[in-house]
Parts: structure tokens; C-alpha cells; sequence
């Protein structure tokens, strides 16, 4: 599972005057203790679902109470059940999730007893979270299919719900696999708290004898046993967890308040206080920290078994959407969910998967279901605004995000999702001013803001104003030395002004060494070599920048260049040709034209053998143009 997710900008490949996807100012969402092929309940996994592809809608328990920021695209169902099925393939297939599970329902409306469209229907059901029909689908196909281990988790976690435990226990039962099966052994185990049987739920909890299972055994022992009264076992079983990961957040969270509750307010302080210096300036850690300093006890994350079921499926749809498996983390989440409606870091979760699998309508209409009065509310507002981008409505996204700059002017966060919109939209000036502000109120340890300044150093260039961009970019890199994507902006920029050429080859080529997979960061290498006039050398780089980015006009004008200079002109013009046709940038599109017609100069010297200062007269497609905002990450 995904370790802590702080704000991250290696996740997009960058390079130079290319811009990643503005990342994400938020955390990981979810627990990170075991490994992921030990997660998902194999029924579940190896469950077949074609090319459906995963339907969505708010449940009751989580309807939105804003404004809805998002219009259903409207569609009709035909009155052919083949129609309606191929309609749902195809549209499982273009992940429009609602449209999938509607027509699945009309196809099955025409052939109601067809277990493989009982199945999918449900399937569709459960991922939208219309939790009423799901278990009516499930019934239904337990009729055909009584080992059917989904339906029976969905029939078990609503007996959970309505606290019928022990037929809930034998749902979990039939459904495990022949091996111990990790969902249905936990929630078996909380079934068995709800009937105020604690030993036996403790000792079911002990037949995850597994050692990748340590953390998490220890947690949920930990949780029932608070949730029973016993609260010495649970700080037994809490410390113990906590010992072997103090980086999981929702592990850190229940101990330092059950800590709180059991009067050690200052240990609750300083479990909190170690998890910020890992990850700074969590909503959620920064919430607690100001009750407990204003004398407050804190109330545990779980106070019942419906709760603590829940908890088990979030753990589960965390891990199965962080490796993946969006499908298996759907479903627990919405099982999860169901359950636990007001679990922030779940509908967080959820969102984010929908974000990750482009739904991005629902993927708003999941985050404006976080209340308003949780820590993470500003989180999902910071989202909401970069799926609106996603979306294509950039005025919609600037004018959101600059709203939550001005109800929230000291949080960071917004001011830096801001930032990034602003530069993603050329916007530099403005964006540097954003970035300062961030600085300015931040409250993270210094090395923790070298993004920021990084940022700040691409506002400052792209405005043409150097001095302070090189500034930051050096200041970014004191923070983090070594840092691949800065070393590549900083020391492209100086070869292409023909500056400090004797520390910039070096810099791009430990890029390469620390990024060797990134296309943009390799084509940058080869273009110093092409403007330093190791031709031969750029032609090698260039190349394999092409075999990893193939698409990247940018990457392909280059290459064009490098095959002029070592008298591949043939080669040279096929290049040229190709950037041309994979779009380039407008501002770039004359020059490209003109070399198609006429070649190129052979007065140019390289940078090296220039009189330098002034950038060279062949500055590069990516000197003047970054990659505008990535949909999707």
C-alpha cells in the first residue's frame, strides 16, 4: 500500500519548462500496513465483471447538502435487451458508470432469472451505492449462486448494519474461501463484539497468524477491546501497533485519542507531534493538537461494531484502490460507507478513485459529501477545485479555488492549489505572488516547502524574470539536494542561456541517473549535449528520450535538430514533420514550418562556443511553453 502521500511532485513526469499535474496538498488516505496482494477477499478479486466498469451515486446517508457544481449528461435506454447490454459494455468501457449500471438493469429487466446479468446488475448496484437494491441483488443471486462470496459480504455487512450478528457470521462463513479469508475473519470478529462475545471476537481476530498481518491484528484487537471497556488490553495492543508503524495515520489518530481518553494527554500530544514531523501539517493532526491544547479530551475514532466493521473495509478499499484494483475498492469502500457514512477519509478515498478512473462528475459529487464541520472539509474543497480543472472548466476551478483562498487566506494548501492552476494557465505573475504567500504562512519545517519554491522559480522564469528563479531554484535544492526535477530545470536553463556549463551537464546527467525512465528529463540531457554541440552524444540521448516519450512534440523537434547536425537530414525532416503533426505548441508551430522548408542554419554555434549571456537563437519548443495541468495524474 501507498506509504504517507505528502505533497508530491514526482507523481507526473517532468522535465525542464514542463509542467507535472499541480499535486495533490493532501495525505494518504489510507492504512498502509499490509501488503497488497494480502487485502482483498480473492471472492471478490477474482470476480467477474467483463468490461463493466463501475457505476456510482451518493447514498442517503451522504447526500450533499452544497450546491451540486455537476449536470448529469442525460441518456436514454432503448427497448432492445440486446441494445441495452451492448449499450452497458460500452459504456463500462468508457467508465461512464452510471449509464453501465443503468442499462445492466434494463437489459436484466428483459431476462430476469440470467445469473451473469443478476451478477453484473449487482455488481453495478453495490459500486453505486444504492446499498437497498444492491442486497435485493444479492438475495437474488444467492438463489443461483449460494457460495457467491460478494452477495454473502453484502448480505452479512447489512445484517451487521441492522446488528442481526450472528446471521451476519454465517453470510461471512459461506462466503470465506477455503483459506483463511482476511475480510470475512475481521468482520467475524466485530459480529462477534456486537453479541458481547469479546473473547471469541478476540481470538478470531488471532487467526490472522500471518506475520504481514501483525500491525493490523494488533489494531483491530486494539479497537475492540476499547470498543468492550477493556481498556488495559487496548493500550496492550495499541502500543504494539503503534511500535511497529508510527507513519499510519488513521493508527496514529485512534491512539493518540485513545491516549487522550485514558487521561495521558501529553503522550497523545507527543504520538501527534512525532507523526508531523513525518507528514506536516495533516488537517486531521492539526485539529486534534488544538483540542487537546485547549484542555479537550478526544473522542475514539471508533465508539461501536458498525464502526468498527467499517473500519475494516475502508482499511481494505484503501489498499485495493491504491494498488489498482479500483473495482475491489469500490466496493469495500461503499460497503464501508454504508456502514459509516460520515467517515471523511473514506469519502476521500472514494473520490479520489473516481478521480483516478476519470469519473470525475462523481468524484465532485463524493467530495462535497464530506461534512463541513470535518478537519478534512478544506481537503475536498481543494479536490473539488482540481477536478473542475479536470473537467475542463478552468474559469470554474480558478474562481472555486480562489474562494477558498479568501474564507481560508493562512492555509497553505489552497493557496498552493491555487498557485498551481494559475501557473498551469500561464498565469505566472500571479501565481509567484501565490507562491509567496504560501511561504509566508507556512507553518511546515523549511525542507518540507521546497516544492513551493520550485514553483516559484518556474512562475518567476516563465515571466522571464531570472534572478529570482535561479534564486529559488537554488534555495529548492539546498532544501532537497538532489532533487531530479529541479536539478533538470535548473541546469537546462542555464545551457540554454549558456551559463554555468561546467556544473550543468553534470546536474542533468545525475537527473538522468536518478529518474532514468523519464523521457522529458532524459530529452533534457540531450539537448544540452545538442547546445553544448556533443552532437553525436545528443543524437544517443534524444533517441532513447523518443523511445520513452514517442508522443512529446517537443522531444521529436529536438531529435529533428540533433539528426540536421550530424547530416541525417532525411531523418532530420521526419522529425520535424512529426512534431509538427502531434501538435505543437502554436508559438512554436512558425519555427518548426520553417525548418521543414528551409533546414536549419549552419552559422548557429553551439553554446559553448558562443559569446553566451543571451539565450541562443534555437531556443528549444520547452523553453517557451509548459505542459498545461494533466487530467487524471
Amino acid at each position: 500500500m501507498r506509504r504517507l502521500r505528502a505533497v508530491s511532485v514526482g507523481a507526473a513526469s517532468v522535465a525542464r519548462q514542463r509542467d507535472p499535474r499541480p499535486p495533490k496538498p493532501h495525505f494518504i488516505l489510507e492504512d498502509p500496513s499490509l501488503p497488497s496482494h494480502r487485502f482483498a477477499s480473492h471472492a471478490i478479486i477474482s470476480f467477474a465483471v467483463g468490461a463493466f466498469a463501475l457505476p456510482v451515486a451518493l447514498t442517503p446517508a451522504t447526500a450533499k447538502t452544497h450546491d451540486s457544481l455537476v449536470v448529469a449528461t442525460p441518456f436514454e435506454v432503448g427497448d432492445s435487451p440486446a441494445g441495452n447490454y451492448l449499450a452497458a459494455v460500452v459504456a463500462g468501457s468508457d467508465r461512464d458508470t452510471v449509464a453501465a449500471e443503468t442499462f445492466f438493469r434494463e437489459a436484466l429487466r428483459f431476462d430476469p432469472n440470467n445469473k451473469d446479468l443478476i451478477e453484473r446488475a449487482f455488481v453495478a448496484t453495490v459500486s453505486n451505492g444504492d446499498m437497498r437494491d444492491a442486497f435485493v441483488f444479492a438475495q437474488r443471486l444467492i438463489a443461483r449462486d449460494p457460495n457467491n462470496g460478494l452477495a454473502r459480504l453484502a448480505l452479512g455487512v447489512r445484517d451487521l448494519k441492522e446488528q442481526r450478528f450472528a446471521a451476519a457470521r454465517a453470510h461471512f462463513a459461506t462466503g470465506a474461501g477455503e483459506q483463511t479469508d482476511l475480510t470475512s475473519t475481521l468482520l467475524t470478529a466485530w459480529s462477534y463484539e456486537g453479541s458481547g462475545e469479546t473473547r471469541r471476537a478476540l481470538d478470531s481476530v488471532d487467526k490472522l497468524s500471518d506475520a504481514n498481518f501483525d500491525v493490523f491484528r494488533n489494531y483491530h484487537k486494539a479497537l475492540i477491546a476499547e470498543v468492550s471497556g477493556k481498556d488495559a488490553d487496548a493500550a496492550k495492543w495499541f502500543k504494539a501497533a503503534y511500535d511497529s508503524d508510527k507513519n499510519t495515520l488513521r493508527l496514529v489518530d485512534s491512539y493518540a485519542r485513545f491516549l487522550s481518553r485514558t487521561g495521558d494527554r501529553q503522550d497523545a500530544i507527543s504520538v501527534y507531534q512525532a507523526f508531523d514531523k513525518v507528514l506536516p501539517d495533516h488537517p486531521i493532526v492539526r485539529a486534534a493538537l488544538a483540542e487537546l491544547n485547549a484542555g479537550k479530551t478526544l473522542a475514539p475514532i471508533i465508539k461501536n461494531v458498525g464502526q468498527g466493521a467499517a473500519e475494516v473495509l475502508y482499511g481494505l478499499g484503501a489498499a485495493g484502490g491504491g494498488q489498482g484494483d479500483e473495482l475491489a475498492g469500490l466496493i469495500y469502500l461503499r460497503f464501508s460507507l454504508y456502514l459509516d457514512p460520515q467517515n471523511s477519509l473514506a469519502l476521500l478515498t472514494l473520490g479520489d478513485i473516481y478521480e483516478r478512473i476519470k469519473q470525475n462528475e462523481q468524484a465532485i459529487d463524493v467530495y462535497q459529501s464530506v461534512p463541513d464541520s470535518d478537519p478534512l472539509r478544506l481537503t475536498a474543497d481543494i479536490e473539488i477545485g482540481q477536478v473542475l480543472e479536470n473537467l475542463g472548466r478552468t474559469d470554474d476551478a480558478m474562481k472555486y479555488l480562489q474562494n477558498l483562498v479568501n474564507e481560508h487566506p493562512n492555509d497553505e494548501d489552497a493557496l498552493s492549489a491555487l498557485g498551481n492552476l494559475q501557473r498551469a494557465h500561464d498565469h505566472y505573475a500571479e501565481a509567484a505572488a501565490t507562491y509567496t504567500k504560501a511561504i509566508a504562512i507556512s507553518t511546515k519545517p523549511e525542507k518540507a516547502n521546497w516544492a513551493l519554491y520550485y514553483f516559484r522559480g518556474i512562475a518567476y522564469e516563465r515571466e522571464k524574470n531570472w534572478p529570482p528563479a535561479e534564486a529559488d531554484f537554488k534555495h529548492a535544492l539546498e532544501l532537497f539536494p538532489d532533487q531530479p526535477l529541479v536539478l533538470n530545470y535548473l541546469a537546462y536553463s542555464w545551457v540554454d542561456k549558456g551559463l554555468n556549463l561546467d556544473v550543468a551537464l553534470p546536474m542533468l546527467q545525475r537527473a538522468v541517473e536518478l529518474r532514468p525512465t523519464d523521457g522529458y528529463i532524459v530529452d533534457s540531457l540531450g539537448w544540452a549535449d545538442y547546445k553544448l554541440g556533443h552532437y553525436e552524444e545528443a543524437v544517443k540521448e534524444l533517441e532513447r528520450a523518443i523511445d520513452l516519450k514517442p508522443g512529446d512534440p517537443v522531444i521529436n523537434d529536438h531529435l529533428g535538430d540533433a539528426y540536421w547536425r550530424v547530416g541525417r537530414k532525411l531523418e532530420a525532416h521526419f522529425q520535424w514533420n512529426h512534431a509538427r503533426d502531434l501538435g505543437a505548441e502554436p508559438e512554436d508551430m512558425p519555427r518548426i514550418l520553417d525548418k521543414i522548408a528551409h533546414g536549419l542554419s549552419d552559422n548557429t554555434k553551439p553554446a559553448a562556443a558562443a559569446d553566451v549571456k543571451p539565450a541562443s537563437e534555437e531556443k528549444p519548443a520547452a523553453a517557451d511553453t509548459e505542459h498545461k495541468v494533466q487530467n487524471g495524474g
